[in-house]
């Protein structure tokens, strides 16, 4: 979910990230948020035969509570960084 907030679309790009997610649980993970309606397939924007993933409106639902969880980790949990732009703490 974060890397599609962050504007990724690849599956290559999900692989790189920091978490360094094994390809078969990343695909399991892909395809189940797929059947949940959070994120759909699209053609790559390269133009290639590849495919791409976007999340629906249904996952930019979700963009509220990530960032509400991004929150709570860098007001609780020494040393957390994030890669989304924090809200103003209260």
């Amino acid at each position: 979910m974060r890397d599609l907030l962050l504007g990724r679309a690849r599956f290559k790009e999900f692989s790189a990230s920091p978490e360094r997610i094994p390809t078969n649980i990343l695909s399991e993970r892909l395809e189940r948020l797929r059947g949940a309606g959070v994120v759909e397939r699209i053609p790559a924007a390269d133009g290639t035969k590849r495919l791409a993933y976007r999340l629906t409106r249904k996952g930019l639902g979700l963009g509220p509570i990530v960032a509400a969880v991004r929150d709570w980790g860098l007001k609780w949990e020494p040393g957390t960084k994030a890669a989304i732009a924090a809200a103003p703490r209260a």
